[in-house]
């Protein structure tokens, strides 16, 4: 095992170390499992000499009893094994899982734009399963199979060490077989993560999109997409079972060729009489017995070279790091004053910045809109605020605090979000409004959020009323319902700064007016930064910032900004037109 590899199981070997108890359980029990096989192959010879041979009455009683009181011992030894392994390697799983989860839920938001959704949604599900071949099964098959082959070893070199020289000399063509095909199974294990990854994708992609599919008849391409996949996971199912299939035909065929001179020369041995039939026939049930473990361990390969990639992936996963997070300075309440300074983004491998040389002064319980064409940075501009992106120059300010100083947990506290897509949960409607502060609200302010965003109504006539599933993401709920329910949500939290991402948008008139009353009642008293595409919503904010190509183009009230007859006023004038159209 290279310096890569036993660096993969120390650390797995750190998760089962916490329960060194149950793990030292296992090894005695394992140990004495594999120690009765030996002691089988014992009992032949006084069996065979002193039962068959002697006729000795004694001997026809006693190993008869010893033989079952031998498998009494494996039968319990083998139930303590299983039990304490398999306890053990489910709590692997959960340990590593619950790991990845937290990870993934403190990933800074770039890793998702960056990473397939299959591939961490495959991390999580499949390969942490495999991580269990690399950690506790393998070592249950060295360990067993590995006390079982050696005394087995140590009997036949007690019986006769000149047969026994005969079976180590396969033991360096059995390496080398093992080591070649263990490289080939490491890089098909790697194949078959990606493989597992791709078929997650589609199948969650089949299940989001899958009225689009059928509005536009893509259930064909659909399935020659998941075909193609699951055909990969397929072929790389059967070439690692090939490797494998391959290396366990060479290592038996060296196995049977060492059984046949060892009976051959047996045979003369015992025409010459130092060689009794208790002899032979222990030494016989020895070497048969020999064969299952080391066909076990020369088999082990292929699972650990599948856990060690697997093991590797899930590592890599949990070493990513986290968004940063370095504040100090606790921030317990704040007055909502907001400031950007020379602020300048670009995500990574763009070709612009995004956003360059942005200076903005938002005053405690101001409404400021931010409006321009798509691509002008607005949205990239509010995700600054809570720190989803990191500036690469500049700075951005609360109460004259920079971002960066402030813990996130304190910063994204003061902070409620109202965007056009609205994240809802598989829950019920209280459950979703009360979200992050479940424990720390009644009822009674559940519902009284609800009656400020003008979901009340359509609330109480669901048919379990706050307590109604409204399935994934709200699907149950038209767009108007779901939108009031974000805002119900950022109600209840009662954040001092508010963002709202086009949050009217995609609505309907009538379904737009409730929802623009709901926010005017949620915007009272707070720092809001709206970002609009309907310029109707924001003509009474108090300050309009008019962006083009990632800076500030224009300023001023919605009034002002006509007069200027500029940028503002020919997108006012456009929507005019477009509106008084249709």
């Amino acid at each position: 095992m290279n310096q890569h590899n036993w660096r993969i199981y120390r650390r797995l070997l750190g998760y089962l170390w916490q329960y060194w108890k149950v793990f030292l359980l296992s090894l005695v029990s394992m140990t004495i499992a594999a120690l009765t096989e030996p002691a089988f192959a014992r009992l032949m010879k006084p069996l065979i000499d002193g039962g068959f041979v002697d006729k000795d009455p004694k001997v026809i009683v006693w190993v008869p009893l010893a033989i079952v009181g031998v498998f009494v011992a494996r039968g319990i030894s083998s139930f303590i094994n299983e039990y304490t392994s398999s306890w053990l390697a489910g709590h692997l799983v959960q340990q590593l899982r619950r790991e990845m989860f937290a990870k993934m839920l403190r990933l800074p938001v770039h890793y998702y734009a960056d990473n397939q959704s299959g591939r961490l949604v495959s991390r999580i599900s499949f390969d942490v399963n495999q991580v269990t071949e690399a950690g506790f099964n393998i070592i249950t098959v060295t360990v067993k199979d590995g006390v079982t082959a050696i005394s087995l070893l140590a009997w036949l070199l007690w019986i006769d060490w000149q047969l026994t020289l005969i079976c180590l000399l396969v033991l360096p063509i059995v390496t080398v077989c093992m080591r070649i095909v263990a490289k080939r199974l490491r890089s098909l294990a790697l194949e078959n993560q990606q493989h597992m990854a791709d078929l997650t994708q589609i199948l969650g992609e089949a299940v989001d999109c899958q009225k689009v599919i059928k509005v536009y008849g893509g259930e064909s391409y659909e399935e020659q997409r998941f075909n193609e996949a699951a055909l990969s996971i397929r072929r790389n199912a059967v070439k690692q079972s090939a490797a494998s299939s391959a290396n366990t035909g060479v290592t038996q065929l060296m196995i049977a060729c060492a059984l046949a001179a060892i009976l051959y020369f047996a045979a003369m041995r015992a025409q010459h009489g130092a060689f009794t039939a208790g002899d032979f026939m222990s030494f016989l049930t020895a070497m048969m017995l020999l064969f299952a473990p080391v066909k076990r361990i020369t088999g082990i390969s292929q699972a650990m070279q599948r856990g060690l990639a697997a093991a590797e992936s899930v590592f890599q996963f949990l070493d990513e790091p986290g968004e940063p997070d370095t504040g100090a300075r606790a921030m317990p309440a704040t007055s909502g004053r907001l400031a950007f300074n020379a602020v300048s983004f670009r995500y990574p491998q763009a070709e612009r910045q995004i956003l360059n040389n942005i200076n903005l002064a938002v005053a405690p319980g101001e409404t400021v809109a931010l409006v321009g064409s798509s691509g002008s940075g607005k949205t990239t501009l509010v995700s600054l605020i809570p720190r989803f992106y990191e500036p690469q120059a500049g700075l951005i300010t609360l109460d004259d605090v920079p971002l960066a100083d402030i813990p996130l947990r304190d910063l994204r506290r003061h902070i409620a979000l109202v965007s056009q897509d609205v994240v809802l949960f598989n829950d019920s409607v209280a459950a979703n409004i009360a979200y992050g502060l479940q424990r720390g609200v009644s009822r009674e302010q559940v519902v009284e959020a609800a009656r400020a965003a003008n979901a009340l109504e359509f609330i109480e006539a669901m048919p379990q009323g706050f307590d109604t599933l409204i399935g994934e993401n709200g699907v149950r709920l038209s767009g108007g319902q779901r939108q009031r329910l974000a805002i119900a949500r950022a109600l209840l939290k009662n954040a001092p700064l508010l963002i709202l991402d086009e949050a009217t948008s995609a609505l309907d008139t009538q379904s737009e007016r409730l929802v623009q009353a709901a926010l005017e009642n949620l915007m009272k008293d707070r720092t809001t930064i709206v970002i609009a595409h309907r310029l109707s919503t924001i003509e009474n904010a108090d300050r309009i910032i008019v962006m083009h190509q990632g800076e500030i183009a224009e300023a001023g009230t919605h009034r002002q900004l006509i007069e200027q007859n500029g940028l503002y006023a020919r997108l006012h004038s456009l929507q005019f037109a477009e509106a008084a159209e249709g």
